[in-house]
């Protein structure tokens, strides 16, 4: 596949944000990325698809999702019949918050949300609901001062609502995201670095003096995940990245990526990215714009 477009967002050293508004019969932008974060909100949407790094969620008839640098995103059109699409782009500089600010008590909750953005986050229809009238608001003023405030209070509502969920996986978009407890981060280094290979509950277990029940109840409560379902994850991540960037045949990533049967590939990636390998790669390519 061809390279994707690099888009230079039309942000000044001085401007604290660009907006645009489109009213539009249909998708048609191509699979693209930029150096700035993106919350974009769609409406009359149902049907088409939202593809950020290995993601890709069918819509429903609305949808908010902010996207962190250079992580690829497309909405494509899909099944989509609507003939008339709302959607509000915001683009925003990398430092429209400080690391320094971020790092004060009261900011906590949107320090995890945009350091999540690295691999894109959606909101449900609770978040979505909180921001709507402001995100019209945005639309109808001139950039201000109090238009720039409302972005960011705009992302701290998002934030403190919790009602978002992580898009990408982070071994596809290699982002580092932050990790609670050394004892976690040991189990997750060896995993990463050992996912070719058949990975053992008590290999896990003995490196951190934990019994095999007692990391599975650690590991989930740490990270709301399984240990096999984390190395699921990370075999996907390393696979949808060969699908996009190699020619490779599936079978063949299929058993660099650790799987030992095409079937269990097959059955694993759908269940976890929604489309076969197969299909996944060939929408990447519909949607990559070669240069």
């Amino acid at each position: 596949m061809g390279k994707l477009i690099i888009e230079i967002p039309p942000i000044s050293e001085k401007d604290c944000y660009y907006l645009q508004e489109r009213y539009k019969p249909s998708f048609n932008y191509p699979l693209h990325k930029h150096n700035a974060y993106e919350l974009n909100f769609v409406e009359h949407c149902e049907g088409a698809r939202r593809i950020v790094g290995d993601s890709m969620e069918v819509l429903g008839e609305y949808d908010l999702a902010l996207v962190g640098c250079n992580l690829e995103h497309v909405w494509e059109q899909h099944e989509c019949k609507a003939e008339s699409i709302h959607e509000i782009t915001i683009q925003m500089p990398l430092n429209i918050i400080s690391k320094d600010w971020l790092e004060r008590r009261v900011m906590q909750s949107l320090k995890v949300m945009m350091e999540h953005a690295q691999v894109g986050v959606a909101f449900g229809m609770k978040a979505i609901m909180t921001v709507y009238d402001r995100l019209n608001f945005l639309t109808q003023s001139e950039p201000s001062f109090r238009t720039a405030m409302t972005v960011i209070d705009i992302l701290h509502d998002l934030a403190e609502s919790g009602d978002y969920h992580t898009l990408s996986s982070s071994h596809y978009s290699h982002a580092e995201l932050p990790v609670t407890s050394r004892r976690i981060q040991k189990i997750k280094d060896y995993i990463d670095g050992h996912y070719k290979e058949e990975i053992r509950m008590e290999t896990l277990s003995e490196m951190i003096n934990m019994t095999p029940n007692a990391l599975s109840r650690f590991f989930k409560q740490k990270t709301n995940r399984s240990i096999s379902n984390y190395i699921n994850e990370v075999r996907i991540g390393q696979a949808a990245s060969l699908l996009v960037d190699s020619q490779m045949p599936v079978v063949e990533i299929s058993y660099c990526c650790g799987f030992n049967t095409i079937s269990n590939f097959n059955r694993t990636f759908k269940s976890v990215k929604g489309v076969t390998p197969s299909e996944f790669r060939e929408s990447y390519k519909k949607n990559a714009f070669l240069i």
